[in-house]
């Protein structure tokens, strides 16, 4: 019985201390909240704890988190058996084991301060593979640029060379000799690249080769490269990189300056073709004009020649019309009598022969 009232007055009590009792529910609210993120810094500081015993203490990290977890386990089973207990003389219990097990600020600062740097190392690393693989993919976008701008070389000057400038002009086909002459050029000029690469491949591989072999030299001879040494060529390198992005910039401008000079030449090589024609019409043209100028020459020479004797014909008979003169009416009588008398002295002759012959 007296333990029935202990029972029923220690719960009374811990009813009458207990602080959430005095809250409402937005209050409640707002302190489950606030728990929840305390309880998320928590969980991220104890990830942190056990990747850094994982990284530093792999042998022990096991035995650490076991005692972690054991304490937990005692504080537990302390917090079971004092609940028919006095409350307060639980949570002093539970204070005095935390403690125990807790961290010093300094030993966090210092977890903190290695994680940070193994997570800066990690993000250098992946910047490093980040860039090689961006200037991989930048070496094959050049390629292609590369293969796409001699593609459309070759392209322009297979339409120019074989299928405009071989076709028959009487059959309207290319012709054959042209187009294997032109493939004949095309491999002679491809195997006279693979061998200037071949041998500059051969050069790289005994350049690499002499490299090597200094390196392996100063490796003998203790003479290895220091931290000092690799950030001073990191900087170097890093300095190559933008002038060789720099130069590729400039490579880039020049590529378009080139392209535009292509369509430009074009361009002319298309008004040059036009004009080129169009100086061949005119010359055939001029060549038919001045043949017909020969002839018109030649036929005002003769029109010249039958012009001058008209004239001098004309002359002349202006000058025999200038000299006539009209006879007198007595003479013209006179004229008329002596022939109408030599008329009969013909006629009788005429009869006298006729009689004669008769």
């Amino acid at each position: 019985m007296a333990d029935s009232e202990s029972m029923s007055l220690d719960t009374s009590n811990e009813a009458g201390d207990d602080p959430l009792m005095d809250l409402n529910d937005e209050q409640l609210d707002k302190l489950i909240q606030q728990k929840m993120i305390e309880n998320q810094v928590l969980q991220n500081e104890t990830q942190m704890f056990e990747k850094y015993l994982k990284k530093s203490e792999p042998k022990d990290s096991g035995g650490a988190l076991g005692g972690i977890g054991a304490g937990l386990t005692v504080s537990s089973s302390n917090q079971d058996l004092s609940r028919g207990m006095n409350r307060k003389r639980s949570k002093s219990r539970g204070a005095n084991l935390d403690k125990s097990l807790r961290l010093t600020t300094e030993q966090k600062c210092d977890i903190a301060q290695k994680e940070l740097d193994d997570l800066k190392e990690d993000i250098e690393k992946y910047r490093d593979n980040c860039e090689r693989v961006i200037d991989n993919f930048r070496a094959i976008m050049e390629e292609c640029e590369l293969t796409l701008s001699e593609t459309k070389k070759e392209s322009y000057e297979f339409e120019r060379d074989i299928l405009k400038g071989a076709v028959n002009q009487r059959t309207g086909k290319v012709i054959a000799e042209k187009v294997s002459r032109h493939f004949e050029n095309k491999i002679l000029s491809r195997d006279t690249l693979v061998e200037k690469l071949r041998l500059k491949n051969s050069q790289l591989k005994v350049q690499k080769m002499k490299l090597d072999l200094q390196f392996k030299q100063k490796e003998e001879m203790g003479e290895a490269l220091h931290e000092v040494d690799f950030q001073q060529l990191k900087i170097e390198n890093e300095q190559y990189l933008e002038k060789i992005d720099e130069k590729n910039t400039e490579l880039m401008d020049l590529k378009l300056k080139a392209s535009k000079s292509l369509q430009v030449l074009n361009s002319y090589k298309k008004k040059l073709h036009t004009l080129t024609m169009e100086s061949e019409r005119l010359k055939s043209e001029i060549s038919s004009r001045n043949e017909l100028l020969t002839k018109i020459d030649a036929e005002t020479t003769v029109v010249e020649d039958e012009r001058a004797k008209a004239e001098k014909i004309n002359r002349k008979l202006r000058q025999q019309l200038t000299d006539f003169r009209v006879p007198d009416v007595m003479d013209y009588v006179t004229e008329k009598a002596d022939l109408y008398e030599i008329q009969r002295k013909s006629f009788g002759i005429d009869c006298m022969m006729r009689n004669c012959l008769g």
